[in-house]
């Protein structure tokens, strides 16, 4: 697994996104991780503090290894939307190349002198750290929460960025955990405002259901990893459910086969998707 700034580095030079998927047990896992093997295209395995009732860090470390042993194609195993401290440093101590800080329902003081803490700590062990400045609306099916609304402020970014240290930072612009309720509505000029102040990677939290021509213009201006979670659970689910009304008395060991393609459907779309060349490039 590499460090999540080494899996962002090409993508900053070359103006692209790499898509950061959320995995909860063997099958997504390794969704993910065969549709790098046969795209040959870099994602990010993430694994987000919510769902450690199913899995420990431990247990998705080793599987990772196992599953994408002989995979040369740039890989990383993150820790998403984690708001505890311990919780990181048990992921770093699993093995995770890269976790994510969620300080973002704190005031500006305190997630710069927790967020600064815990990239001390990371750094010192070669881990990539994440932060988020903003917060992110809930929608539909959302998993992760999700409260009021508030964009990042850009100079706020710049000052929040060179306090801490960060690797990449997610920001918010309109996009929402889950689904969408109605039409995106997403701010391009706070992200362009953004980019111009910030010079490390932009991270977009909430890519599922967002509309490709957004997602473009979004890479466009700095965002070089975009999160997909809800989408990958709501078309398994639907096609697990399809798939067993039209196989009744199916074996489980089928089940997890189908499964793992329905994960893949997805990852594979927008892995595609996110790995474009931009006009005038």
């Amino acid at each position: 697994m590499n460090n999540l700034s080494v899996v962002l580095r090409d993508a900053q030079v070359n103006n692209y996104a790499v898509g950061s998927f959320n995995i909860y047990n063997y099958e997504t896992i390794k969704g993910v991780i065969e549709c790098v093997r046969e795209l040959k295209i870099p994602a990010i395995i993430a694994f987000g503090e919510a769902y450690l009732e199913n899995m420990s860090p431990e247990s998705v470390r080793v599987l990772a290894d196992t599953l994408s042993e002989g995979i040369v194609t740039p890989l990383a195993l993150h820790l998403d939307h984690c708001k505890s401290f311990k919780n990181i440093i048990k992921a770093i101590r699993a093995g995770f190349t890269s976790v994510m800080y969620d300080g973002s329902s704190l005031d500006i003081e305190e997630n710069i002198r927790q967020t600064r803490e815990i990239v001390d700590i990371a750094h010192s062990v070669n881990v990539s750290v994440e932060a988020e400045l903003g917060s992110l609306a809930g929608g539909k099916y959302s998993n992760e929460g999700g409260g009021r609304e508030i964009y990042t402020d850009p100079a706020q970014a710049k000052r929040f960025v060179e306090a801490t240290g960060v690797d990449a930072l997610a920001v918010s612009i309109g996009t929402v955990h889950g689904m969408y309720k109605g039409i995106p509505k997403i701010d391009m000029d706070v992200l362009r405002s953004i980019h111009r102040e910030v010079s490390i990677p932009l991270v977009l939290h909430g890519g599922s259901g967002t509309p490709e021509n957004i997602i473009r213009e979004c890479i466009k201006n700095g965002i070089r990893k975009i999160n997909v979670n809800t989408e990958i659970s709501m078309h398994t689910v639907a096609g697990t459910a399809k798939y067993i009304s039209e196989n009744p008395g199916c074996h489980l060991s089928k089940l997890s086969l189908v499964q793992t393609e329905l994960v893949k459907e997805i990852v594979r779309k927008y892995i595609l998707m996110f790995n474009f060349e931009p006009e005038g490039s």
